[in-house]
């Protein structure tokens, strides 16, 4: 078995199992680990990540090795475009019975039993420290959204209730209003900014879900993020709606 230099950060491979009896041709990034590969093949092949294992073949369908370490990059095995992965399950499951839906036995369990379970998917993804369970990534997704709000939170204290604005939104002309409110809302985290457009370009009548933030005609008001309004000098323009 040769192995090459890989420098392409995705790869194309055919997806089997022992589930199933067709295969599927899909591109996977390198740099997922084996658990995390493993994930992406449960919405291929219908078996639990935990009950998998991973046989390599070459384009020519000749054995390659197992993909048997869970904390490994895909890219780690000598995995190159239209070399096969199958997939062998050991969940107890019969060849065919994920393809006809009709037969699959449907049930409910509770959280406390599927939470004794040692073979499920959260189990799983415990024990790899993925998704919801990566406490690091999860602390620095915490540590991102409270700066973000620390930053929003600066930018709103320099925008006065009543001041004269110019909306910039990234794909949309300039728009002038006045600043109706500024502060958290009930609809999305954050700080908004509520604005009362001179002409109707807006969204809303200054309510939301039907909490009233402000008051305006229909069509005249909206919220925004502090970062898209500038406080200034700002007279009214005529767009020329009232000709349409």
């Amino acid at each position: 078995m040769e192995v090459t230099g890989l420098s392409a950060p995705t790869v194309n491979v055919f997806i089997s199992s022992s589930l199933n009896s067709f295969r599927s041709q899909k591109r996977y990034s390198r740099s997922l680990t084996v658990a995390e590969f493993k994930c992406k093949l449960q919405l291929v092949v219908g078996s639990p990540a935990s009950c998998m294992e991973l046989d390599l073949y070459g384009p020519d369908d000749k054995f390659y090795c197992k993909l048997d370490q869970d904390d490994a990059l895909l890219g780690s095995y000598p995995v190159d475009d239209g070399c096969r992965i199958h997939v062998i399950d050991h969940s107890g499951a019969r060849l065919g019975e994920y393809e006809d839906m009709s037969k699959v036995e449907k049930y409910e369990i509770s959280q406390e039993a599927y939470e004794q379970r040692q073979n499920s998917i959260r189990s799983f993804l415990k024990r790899n420290k993925l998704g919801r369970f990566n406490e690091e990534e999860r602390a620095q997704q915490e540590a991102e959204n409270s700066q973000r709000l620390i930053e929003e939170e600066a930018q709103a204290s320099t925008i006065p209730v009543g001041s004269r604005c110019e909306v910039r939104a990234a794909g949309q002309p300039p728009r002038r209003g006045t600043v109706m409110y500024v502060g958290l809302t009930d609809f999305k985290p954050g700080h908004w900014i509520g604005v009362r457009y001179d002409e109707p370009l807006g969204k809303n009548d200054g309510s939301v879900n039907g909490k009233r933030y402000f008051e305006c005609q229909a069509k005249y008001g909206a919220f925004v993020k502090p970062s898209v309004v500038t406080v200034g000098d700002f007279p009214e323009e005529d767009y020329g709606l009232d000709e349409m």
